[in-house]
C-alpha cells in the first residue's frame, strides 16, 4: 500500500502491523540534548501514525 506523508510524499508501507509499531517508537524519539528539529520529527511521525492506523482500521 502507498500513503501520502505530511510533506505530499508518497510512502509505500510493506508490512502495516511493522510500521505502525516502528512508528509508534519514532512519534516518541528526542535527542538528549532535545535538538531544534525534535518537535517537527516527532509531529511529523505522530502523523504518519494516525494515518496508517487509520487504514488499519478500514482493512479490518
Amino acid at each position: 500500500m502507498k500513503i501520502i506523508d505530511k510533506k505530499g510524499n508518497w510512502i509505500e508501507i510493506t508490512d502495516l502491523i511493522k510500521a505502525i509499531q516502528q512508528i509508534d517508537w519514532y512519534k516518541e524519539y528526542q535527542h538528549n540534548p532535545p535538538t531544534e528539529t525534535d518537535k517537527e520529527r516527532q509531529d511529523y511521525w505522530a502523523d504518519m501514525h494516525e494515518k496508517l492506523k487509520k487504514e488499519k482500521s478500514i482493512n479490518n
